[in-house]
């Protein structure tokens, strides 16, 4: 089991900036670190997505915004977000698939591990 911990969130206007964090209490050899989002009345969403061996994976309403990275020292995953608008409000959740690389499409289904969630507020 592994125990993910995203802190980072908070209220920004537009165009503004936030950095949010997930801390693993591990990882694998292999594996795929991701970020969903999820707004009430929705289906969680996938943001960025990287894995082991570098790969990076966005989703097309944040490239060019966002960019993901990882601490594999410290077992940190970080999720820069610039240039924030308000359709970026959500809960954001860090996940963990420790069984494999992250594949052309990660969905939420491949995720056996979540964090609690960071709520991310951007307003006009």
């Amino acid at each position: 089991q592994v125990q993910l911990e995203e802190s980072g969130g908070g209220s920004v206007q537009t165009g503004g900036s936030l950095r949010l964090s997930c801390a693993a209490s591990k990882y694998a050899y292999h594996y795929c670190l991701g970020w969903f989002r999820q707004v009430p009345g929705k289906q969680r969403e996938g943001v960025a997505f990287l894995d082991s061996d570098g790969r990076e994976v966005f989703a097309d309403s944040v490239k060019g915004r966002f960019t993901v990275s990882q601490d594999k020292a410290k077992k940190i995953l970080y999720l820069q977000m610039n240039l924030l608008k308000p359709e970026d409000s959500a809960m954001y959740y860090c996940a963990a698939d420790l069984y494999g690389l992250c594949g052309w499409q990660p969905s939420a289904a491949d995720f056996g591990h979540w964090g609690q969630g960071t709520q991310v507020t951007v307003s006009s």
